[in-house]
């Protein structure tokens, strides 16, 4: 092939550490907003970002030239030294390590962005914890309790 064509769509979701500060519900537009921006940069495209302020979500389609762990692990070092300079506040604002991928079909993507606009009234019923599980149990990704919230 002469040339290289590629459209993998992937929901990410991470959480701040819990010994860290966490997002202010003021500033999440702004730092969803700066991430799409990390994205853009990569040649990513943010689908949609979103979250809370002690977890984000992002839909997007990754880079062709970019493993996933490489391509997370800048959006998460760049955003978070981004926001210790945004306010003084978040002097203390740490990503935990890991993270989940989850593929998604072209024919839910709809659903997906719904999804992630939904975070502050899905999240009066369901903790991220619960939430984290749902999507590891349905994705049948076998994990240790122990490790899967812990810093």
């Amino acid at each position: 092939m002469a040339s290289t064509l590629v459209k993998i769509d992937v929901h990410l979701i991470f959480h701040v550490k819990t010994t860290g500060a966490k997002m202010l519900e003021e500033d999440l537009p702004r730092i969803f907003a700066y991430i799409g921006g990390i994205i853009k940069s990569m040649e990513g495209l943010p689908v949609e970002v979103g979250g809370r302020p002690d977890h984000i979500h992002i839909l997007t389609s990754l880079p062709k030239t970019m493993s996933l762990a490489d391509f997370v692990r800048a959006i998460k070092a760049d955003s978070s030294k981004w926001l210790k300079g945004l306010n003084r506040c978040y002097i203390q604002f740490a990503w935990q390590e890991g993270y989940g991928a989850f593929s998604v079909s072209p024919s839910l993507l709809d659903k997906t962005i719904r999804y992630i606009r939904g975070q502050k009234e899905h999240h009066k019923k369901r903790s991220f914890q619960e939430e984290y599980r749902l999507f590891l149990e349905a994705y049948g990704i076998k994990y240790d309790e122990r490790y899967a919230f812990s810093d």
